[in-house]
C-alpha cells in the first residue's frame, strides 16, 4: 500500500513542461500553472521546504513540425518560444524555484544516464517493427506527423499518438486511412528497430500502488483513467523514435534515433531540480529520493497516463526514486464554447493578455481559479471574466477594503483605534486559515478561492450591519470597536489572499502597513494586545484601488478579436471550387462580355432568390434574370455598373426570358459581390478582354 505522508520534511512540486512550439494560453494556466503556484505559495507561507520546478519541453515532433511550418530550424523555434514563455510566467507571477530547458546539457546527461541504466539492467526489450514511412519525404513518420481516423471514436483528424476528440492514446499504425502531414501522401510501412519499456511487467506494482493505494485520495478522473488503462492490459511502449531532433539514443545501434519525448520530458523535472540545487548549494537527491518528501505533479488530463503509469514505471525500473503522492490533473478549459486550439489561434495568449490588461494579473488568476475545470471541462467567456472582476473583486473585496481604509483615515487620521471589541468576527478570522487550508491541501482550489471571497463578504456585511458612518457622532467609542474589528478582517484578507491574489495582497499589505506573517499566525489572540493582526495605534496608509472596473468596450474588443480569428479559420478551411476542364483560346474568344448598367430592377413574383433586371449593354437594353435577391434589394442596385455575358443563349426562367448573365463572386463573408470595372470612364458596351 502507498504510504501517506502527514508531515513531509519537504515538497517537490512539478508543473507540466510546456512545449516550446507556441506561447502559453489560458488553458495551460487553468489546467496546470495557476493551481500549482497557489499550492507552492501556500506551502511556503506555512514554512515548508519547497522545490517548485518546471522548464521548457524542447524536443519531440511538435518542435519539428513548427520549424517546418515557419521555415526555420528547431533551435530557432525553441529559443523564440522559450523566451516568450519564460517572460510570461515571470510577469504573471508564477513562483518557480527553477525553470529550466530540456535542451540544456544537464538534462541531456540526466536523461541519457537514465536510459543507459535501464538498458544495462535489461529493462528494455528491443524489437524491429513496421512503422509508417513517407516515401516522398524519405523519413519515418513520428506520431504527430500522421493523421487519420481514430479506430475508437471515428474522429477523422486523430494524431498518431492521441485522439484529441475522445482522449484515447494511440499508436500511429492504429489509425484508419493515415496520411503524412509533411507531404499529404499515404504512408507505407517500413521496418525499423526500437527499444520498448515493457509496461506489462509493472502491472502488479501499478495495481497495488494506484488501484489499492490511491483509490480514496486521487481525483476520480485521474484514478479512473489509470484503472481503465490497467484493466485493459498494459503493453510495451516505445522509448525511442526515428527523428533528427532530440536526445540521441546513447547505446550501440541507436544511430539516427532519439529518445521518445515522453521518456525524456518527465526526467526534465529531475534535471531542473538538479540545476536549482546546484545554484542554491543544496543536495538535490532528498527532493527525489527521500521517503519523507512529498512529490506532487500538476498536469492536464491529457498527460495522466504518462505521469501516473509510464513515468512511475521508469522510476520503479531505475530504483531509488520516490513516486508521486498525488497527481491532481485538471480537465480542459474551453474558450467561448469552443475547444482551445494553438494551431487555429483560438486562445487567449498570456503574453497578449499581459499587454492588453496591464497590472491585472490577479483578475485572470482569480477568474481561472473560480472557474477551474477541476472535475469537468469548463468554459472561459469574456463576459464571465468581466463579471468576476466587477461583481466580486471590485464590488466585494475591493469595496470592503476601500471602505475600511477610507473611514480609518477619515475618523482617526489613519491610526488604528484603541477600543477593542469582539463582535464575533474574530472567530471567523481564526477559522479562515484552517478552512482555506483544508481546501488547498485537497487540491480544491476553486472552493478555496470562494472561501477567501466569503471572508470579504463577511467584512462587507459587518460594516453594513454596524453602519459606523451613522454612529460616529452619537457613539464614537462603539465606532472605534467596529473599525478595529474591520481592520482585523482587512489584515486577514491581506495575508490569506497571497496564494490566490499575490499582487493585490502585496498592495494591500502596503496600504495597511503590515509585515509578512506565516499562515499559521493569521489569528486573533484575545488576551494579547500585541498579537492582533493590526495592533492599536498602528498607522496605515492612504487608500488605493486594488482592482478597477472593466468596461464593456474592453470586453467587446476581445470578442471582436476572437470573431476575426473565427472568420480567418473559416476562410482558411473554405473549399474553393476546383478548376473546370481546360479550354482553348478560341473557346475563350467566343465569350462576349460587355460593361453594362442596371437601369431597372424588381423582384420576381413568388421567387425568393430571383430579381428581374433591365440592363443597358450599350448595344441594347435587355432583360436578365439573376439569382441575387437574397443579397441585394432592387433599389440598391439600380444605376450599378456590371459585367454582362451578352452572347449566352436566351433561357426562360418562370416565364421570363433571360438574355445574358451578370458576373458575380463571393467575398470573405460569403456575400455576393459584382465583378465590375474599377476604372472611371468605362462606358456601356465596352468589351472585356
Amino acid at each position: 500500500m502507498a504510504q501517506k505522508l502527514t508531515q513531509p520534511e519537504r515538497y517537490t512540486i512539478t508543473a507540466a513542461l510546456p512545449y516550446t512550439n507556441g506561447p502559453i494560453h489560458i488553458g495551460h494556466l487553468a489546467g496546470v500553472y495557476v493551481p500549482a503556484d497557489i499550492y507552492a505559495r501556500y506551502l511556503r507561507l506555512n514554512g515548508n521546504d519547497v522545490a517548485f520546478v518546471c522548464g521548457s519541453d524542447e524536443h519531440g515532433v511538435a518542435i519539428s513540425m513548427k520549424a517546418k511550418k515557419e521555415g526555420i530550424t528547431p533551435k530557432e523555434v525553441i529559443d523564440k518560444y522559450d523566451g516568450i514563455i519564460r517572460k510570461s510566467f515571470e510577469d504573471f507571477g508564477v513562483t518557480f524555484d527553477n525553470y529550466s530547458r530540456t535542451s540544456r546539457e544537464i538534462h541531456h546527461k540526466t536523461a541519457s544516464d537514465f536510459f543507459v541504466k535501464l538498458y544495462e539492467q535489461g529493462d528494455f526489450i528491443e524489437e524491429t517493427t513496421a512503422q509508417l514511412y513517407d516515401e516522398e519525404a524519405k523519413q519515418f513518420l513520428a506520431d504527430r506527423f500522421v493523421v487519420g481516423t481514430c479506430p475508437k471514436c471515428g474522429h477523422e483528424e486523430a494524431y498518431g499518438d492521441q485522439c484529441e476528440n475522445c482522449g484515447s492514446t494511440l499508436n500511429a499504425t492504429d489509425l484508419i486511412n493515415p496520411k503524412s502531414t509533411i507531404t499529404g501522401t499515404v504512408p507505407t510501412t517500413k521496418e525499423t528497430k526500437h527499444w520498448f519499456l515493457p509496461l506489462d511487467r509493472y502491472e502488479d506494482f501499478l495495481k497495488e500502488w494506484i488501484l489499492e493505494g490511491h483509490k480514496s485520495d486521487w481525483k476520480p478522473n485521474v484514478y479512473g483513467q489509470c484503472k481503465s488503462w490497467i484493466d485493459d492490459g498494459l503493453k510495451p511502449r516505445a522509448v525511442t523514435r526515428d527523428l533528427d531532433w532530440g536526445i540521441p539514443v546513447p547505446v550501440e545501434g541507436g544511430e539516427g534515433k532519439v529518445l521518445y519525448v515522453w521518456f525524456d520530458a518527465p526526467i526534465g523535472y529531475i534535471s531542473s531540480t538538479k540545476e536549482w540545487a546546484e545554484r542554491e548549494g543544496k543536495d538535490w537527491e532528498p527532493y527525489w529520493k527521500d521517503e519523507n518528501t512529498k512529490l506532487v505533479h500538476f498536469i492536464g488530463k491529457d498527460n495522466i497516463v504518462f505521469h501516473c503509469i509510464i513515468f512511475p514505471a521508469i522510476l520503479k525500473a531505475h530504483g531509488g526514486y520516490i513516486l508521486p503522492e498525488n497527481v491532481p490533473a485538471n480537465e480542459f478549459l474551453n474558450l467561448e464554447g469552443n475547444k482551445l486550439s494553438t494551431s487555429k489561434n483560438w486562445a487567449v495568449w498570456l503574453h497578449e493578455y499581459l499587454e492588453e490588461f496591464p497590472d491585472m494579473q490577479d483578475v485572470l488568476r482569480y477568474t481561472l481559479t473560480a472557474n477551474a475545470p477541476e472535475t469537468k471541462d469548463n468554459d472561459f467567456t469574456w463576459k464571465d471574466f468581466q463579471a468576476r472582476n466587477n461583481n466580486e473583486l471590485v464590488a466585494i473585496l475591493g469595496n470592503f477594503i476601500n471602505r475600511v481604509v477610507v473611514l480609518t483615515n477619515k475618523y482617526y487620521e489613519g491610526v488604528t483605534p484603541r477600543k477593542h471589541q469582539n463582535y464575533g468576527e474574530f472567530e471567523v478570522i481564526n477559522n479562515a486559515p484552517m478552512d482555506i487550508s483544508e481546501s488547498i491541501e485537497n487540491y480544491r482550489f476553486r472552493e478555496a478561492s470562494q472561501k477567501l471571497m466569503n471572508l470579504a463578504r463577511t467584512g462587507n456585511q459587518f460594516l453594513q450591519n454596524q453602519e459606523p458612518w451613522k454612529k460616529i457622532k452619537e457613539s464614537p467609542d462603539e465606532v472605534e470597536g467596529i473599525m478595529f474589528t474591520a481592520l482585523q478582517i482587512a489584515a486577514a484578507l491581506a495575508y490569506l489572499s497571497q496564494p490566490f491574489l499575490p499582487f493585490a495582497s502585496k498592495k494591500l499589505k502596503n496600504i495597511l502597513n503590515i509585515k509578512d506573517r506565516a499562515w499559521s499566525e493569521v489569528e486573533i489572540k484575545y488576551l494579547d494586545e500585541e498579537n492582533y493582526l493590526i495592533p492599536a495605534n498602528h498607522k496605515i496608509n492612504k487608500a488605493e484601488l486594488l482592482f478597477r472596473k472593466i468596461e464593456d468596450s474592453e470586453i467587446q474588443a476581445q470578442l471582436d478579436k476572437l470573431e476575426a480569428t473565427k472568420k480567418a479559420n473559416e476562410n482558411a478551411n473554405k473549399e474553393l471550387m476546383p478548376q473546370k476542364d481546360t479550354i482553348t483560346f478560341d473557346d475563350f474568344t467566343k465569350l462576349d462580355m460587355r460593361v453594362g448598367t442596371i437601369v431597372e430592377a424588381e423582384k420576381m413574383p413568388k421567387a425568393k432568390k430571383l430579381l428581374v433586371l433591365k440592363v443597358d449593354t450599350g448595344l441594347d437594353t435587355r432583360t436578365i434574370v439573376s439569382g441575387i435577391a437574397e443579397s441585394f434589394t432592387p433599389e440598391e442596385i439600380v444605376g450599378k455598373k456590371v459585367t454582362v455575358l451578352i452572347n449566352l443563349a436566351p433561357r426562360a426562367l418562370r416565364g421570363v426570358e433571360s438574355e445574358g448573365m451578370i458576373l458575380m463572386t463571393e467575398n470573405e463573408e460569403g456575400k455576393l459581390v459584382f465583378v465590375n470595372p474599377d476604372e472611371e470612364g468605362v462606358g456601356n458596351g465596352e468589351g472585356i478582354s
